[in-house]
């Protein structure tokens, strides 16, 4: 085992930042897994080993279903930031059963295989308009004209959020997820708590009128849940509604303009995707594969394991590197070439086990929609300048991405 201080891994280098796939293969080459004091965490790189590990109900979410802070021998978070951890932590993504069976349980409803097939005319009636709105414009900024506009639309329909009130969304979710990066600075988590409190007072106020008019979008759904017997605390709707925003649309906005800048990055792909629109669902997959929107996944160790001969102690946090697990070449071949007509490719960039995205197939149509809408609608698509990648790790995007049409 290695220490990562003594590796090429140095997730605040804005080198690494913009390329940390030779970094991963080094931290591959060196060992299963590696300890990072920066963060006081143990990084494991390899495929395999992620993907065990997201399914070893050993490591949790959360930790707080068994032990206090002090059992634990953690620290509680700062008081100030309690708005924050409320809304986090009665979110089923950081829950463990019983209470994450009994939420998903309730929110898979809205997720079912015909639910999301209803929903497909709608993506791509609003994919279509979205590309054919730059394509008259000439061009413009594909993450906020097309990348960020649709999967946001998506969401606050399925949640009921009338269209006037959509626009604090993004930027709520934004400085929410600030706090997901490594060690967030304190103006991260004073943003982060202020987001929380305005989204929360706003869906405060949107269960409270959906109480009295309900409506066919999932809010009333869980309200009529808990009324019919499924217990569900006003927090928890809350939670679970500013989850299912953030998830919702934070990876399939940022795989959307991390896939198209690696299409323009590799004209050869391009072209062949471009002759042949067969190749979407499959270059969806790629494309997540290529250059993964979620880094990194964090998991509490309950109780002691061993990986590779080292002992992680209950009470450590393992980081499971996504991006690194989808370029291990013991399961990709080339995995550092972009192959659009990949068909073996168990990439995990939507995660593993009981906390699996349950909104991978809406994220997939998503995707798709918007791919096809551009290929169809702008042929001629090209990068107008070159983007300047987000300065974060864990959530990996850009903050822009300039096109015209020639």
């Amino acid at each position: 085992m290695a220490a990562a201080s003594d590796l090429a891994f140095d997730p605040w280098d804005p080198a690494f930042l913009a390329d940390p796939y030779p970094a991963y293969a080094e931290l591959r080459a060196r060992g299963r897994v590696h300890y990072f004091e920066p963060t006081n965490q143990w990084l494991v790189p390899h495929h395999a080993d992620v993907s065990a590990l997201l399914r070893d109900r050993r490591l949790g979410r959360t930790y707080q279903h068994r032990f206090t802070h002090e059992d634990f021998g953690r620290t509680a978070p700062p008081a100030e930031q309690e708005p924050f951890h409320t809304l986090n932590d009665h979110g089923m993504l950081d829950l463990e059963p019983p209470d994450h069976t009994r939420i998903r349980r309730l929110v898979s409803k809205a997720f079912t295989p015909r639910t999301v097939e209803r929903l497909k005319p709608y993506v791509r009636g609003l994919a279509d308009e979205l590309a054919s709105e730059l394509v008259d414009a000439g061009g413009g900024d594909l993450l906020k004209d097309v990348a960020e506009p649709l999967p946001v639309a998506v969401i606050a329909e399925m949640l009921g959020i009338p269209e006037s009130d959509r626009a604090p969304l993004r930027p709520w979710s934004a400085d929410i997820c600030g706090m997901y990066e490594l060690n967030p600075s304190e103006e991260t988590a004073a943003k982060a708590v202020r987001a929380s409190v305005e989204f929360s007072d706003y869906l405060r106020e949107l269960i409270a009128a959906r109480r009295k008019e309900p409506g066919e979008d999932l809010v009333s759904g869980l309200i009529a849940a808990h009324d019919e017997g499924d217990r569900l605390t006003e927090q928890e709707m809350i939670s679970t509604a500013v989850l299912l925003l953030n998830a919702g649309h934070e990876a399939t906005v940022n795989a959307t303009v991390n896939g198209w800048y690696a299409l323009f990055r590799n004209p050869v792909q391009l072209e062949v995707l471009r002759a042949d629109h067969t190749l979407i669902p499959s270059a969806v997959e790629e494309l997540m594969r290529y250059d993964t929107p979620l880094q990194l996944f964090e998991r509490w160790v309950l109780d002691e394991i061993e990986l590779a001969g080292t002992t992680i102690p209950r009470g450590a946090e393992v980081a499971l590197l996504f991006g690194s697990a989808n370029h291990d070449p013991t399961v990709f071949e080339t995995p550092s070439a972009l192959d659009l007509t990949r068909q073996d490719n168990p990439h995990i960039s939507f995660s593993a086990g009981i906390h699996y995205c349950i909104g991978a197939p809406l994220a997939r149509i998503e995707l798709a929609a918007s791919m096809r809408a551009l290929l169809e609608r702008a042929p001629t698509l090209r990068l107008a300048a070159e983007p300047v990648r987000k300065p974060n790790f864990v959530i990996r995007g850009l903050e822009g991405l300039a096109v015209e049409v020639g």
